[in-house]
């Protein structure tokens, strides 16, 4: 029987405990390379659904492990972008981290062969250990996913959203930004999440349910969020826009104020994304605003939202912003998968055929 994406999406619980219970094969590796070279500045660099991951991995590292952290996309990297602009940071304490599920993308192995030529550090993490990729980095770590045949990544993202997660909780344990006590409340955190997942995905596709009737008609997706979910903002864009196929825009929350809202018309939808930062508030304020112009106001979140009817989704599971992203992906997965599928649309089929971002796998 050929693999679904609501096969992948459905996999989630299975696969995130696999990731959690094994994390010592990809995360020592990782804290090694940093140790052995005394790593001063990490720079994710992936396309696509990896961007996404990479702009949450800057994220963790900054505020979880207190190292200099970017994310690039590889292209932008390799033509524009120096590993360090201040001449202050020999390139062979930089660590250049290359994100690609299937390992065959072209822009990120070019990115890490051009790391490794200006004398940084490399490692890929990735789940495939004789892709073209691992020709290209000094160090390859398994992304714990398994198969997924599908061309959109799902179980892909959240997979490697907890991969980069757990390489920063035991990063800042290693470097001591974070206390053995702090440490080990994210890792507890972190199995509570993967052991209520499946609550996860059934309120998720409850919420689709409720809401795919006005959702799935509207001309336009605009989809918000902040802080670390900037990149739940992405790649909700990302999946929605791959699948379902109706324009999707996504903004840094603040931003869709400045301009965007002048283009907001009834049959529009607004998806934000709420974490539990200052900008909450903010949101709420927003909320009520943007429901003057169009009903179609959905906020997404694990924290206690005022006022909250059938448009929302307000997880039962409660997650610290660190953990939270792995929620978020849920809905927009099952608006993106179901969604097509309810407007006969085959998410296996890629209207684009020509092989312009992947190596063929043949060439491994």
């Amino acid at each position: 029987m050929q693999q679904t994406v609501l096969d992948n999406i459905n996999n989630q619980p299975v696969v995130l405990r696999r990731v959690l219970d094994e994390r010592g094969t990809f995360v020592d590796p990782f804290v090694a390379k940093l140790h052995e070279h005394q790593i001063e500045k990490v720079i994710f660099l992936g396309s696509g659904t990896s961007y996404n991951v990479s702009t949450i991995a800057s994220y963790y590292f900054k505020h979880l492990v207190g190292m200099p952290a970017e994310a690039y996309y590889p292209t932008v990297f390799k033509n524009h972008e120096s590993p360090d602009w201040t001449g202050l940071v020999d390139h062979a304490r930089i660590l250049c981290v290359g994100v690609s599920q299937s390992g065959t993308s072209v822009s990120t192995c070019e990115a890490m062969e051009h790391a490794r030529s200006l004398g940084c550090r490399t490692l890929a993490i990735t789940g495939d250990l004789e892709s073209e990729i691992t020709r290209h980095v000094d160090v390859t770590t398994h992304l714990l996913v398994g198969e997924e045949l599908t061309p959109p990544e799902t179980k892909g993202y959240t997979v490697s959203v907890l991969s980069v997660l757990l390489w920063a909780v035991e990063a800042g344990r290693e470097r001591g930004s974070l206390s053995q006590e702090e440490a080990d409340g994210l890792i507890r955190e972190t199995q509570g999440v993967v052991d209520g997942f499946q609550d996860v995905l059934d309120e998720g596709l409850g919420w689709y349910e409720r809401n795919k009737t006005s959702i799935v008609s509207s001309d336009r997706l605009y989809v918000l969020g902040y802080g670390v979910d900037y990149g739940s903002m992405l790649e909700g864009m990302l999946k929605v826009g791959e699948m379902l196929r109706v324009p999707t825009i996504g903004y840094e929350m603040e931003e869709y104020s400045h301009g965007p809202t002048m283009a907001l018309k009834p049959n529009q939808t607004i998806l934000m994304i709420g974490t539990d930062d200052v900008e909450f508030e903010r949101l709420l304020t927003f909320r009520k605003t943007y429901r003057k112009y169009t009903d179609r106001v959905h906020v997404i979140t694990c924290r206690d939202l005022p006022d909250a009817d059938g448009r929302d989704l307000v997880f039962s599971l409660k997650a610290s912003k660190y953990l939270a992203p792995l929620l978020y992906t849920v809905p927009f997965q099952y608006l993106a998968a179901r969604g097509a599928a309810d407007i006969y649309i085959d998410t296996n089929v890629d209207p684009c055929a020509e092989p312009l971002s992947h190596y063929p796998t043949e060439r491994v």
